[in-house]
């Protein structure tokens, strides 16, 4: 992680290469403050903060806080799919079986991008401009399909049944991810009430969720 000091002097970027070293920034501290607090908590404010910047400085780069999200999910997707793709490449034979184990080890090293997926639709999709969002839908359905047509050969389906299967696999995995993360609030609530829930395991739920899922095909 990257140390960033509170009482850093901010340099405006004077080209694009200077630009894309600030958004860079920002990305990371954002993605920082997301490991540690719920997204409710992250605004400007807080990311200029962990900058050490002033929140009109960070204007010159971003407008909204789901602008920011957007970039890192987008990384963080191209970073799932690219790894599907080449766990699954056509020079390997794959039972049903041998698809569930490396899938459920696949989105157990993504589940910060599954976490991202939870607030992608309702939260991050709502505030960006149209041009923005069209890039990132852009993106997403290029390597989804591509990964798609992949797992339609693997399990001898269409790729059309194979697309719900991805999408049902990504939104029981973004749900699960939430569940996963103990949220501040949610554990002082339990503490309150004297309640300790069942420690979850994010890989076995998934190896045991694309079981049942392959199995209705």
């Amino acid at each position: 992680m990257a140390d960033f000091n509170s009482k850093a002097v901010f340099i405006r970027a004077r080209s694009d290469e200077h630009k894309e070293e600030r958004l860079s920034q920002i990305k990371e501290a954002t993605a920082e403050l997301f490991e540690s607090a719920p997204y409710s908590e992250i605004t400007l404010t807080t990311i200029a903060e962990k900058l050490g910047w002033s929140r009109a400085n960070l204007y010159k780069y971003v407008t909204t806080k789901e602008e920011i999200f957007l970039e890192i999910t987008a990384k963080k997707m191209t970073s799932y799919y690219d790894a599907l793709r080449s766990a699954f490449s056509e020079d390997k034979p794959f039972t049903n079986d041998s698809v569930v184990k490396v899938w459920a080890e696949i989105l157990n090293a993504n589940q910060d991008y599954m976490r991202y997926v939870s607030y992608l639709n309702p939260i991050i999709e709502t505030n960006v401009t149209v041009e923005r969002l069209a890039a990132f839908k852009k993106k997403y359905y290029d390597l989804a399909y591509a990964f798609c047509k992949r797992l339609a050969q693997i399990l001898s389906i269409t790729k059309k049944v194979a697309y719900k299967i991805q999408l049902d696999v990504l939104f029981y995995a973004s749900s699960s991810a939430v569940c996963c993360y103990k949220n501040p609030l949610v554990q002082e609530a339990l503490k309150q009430i004297d309640i300790t829930p069942p420690e979850m395991d994010f890989y076995k739920d998934m190896k045991t969720f694309l079981k049942m899922r392959l199995a209705v095909i």
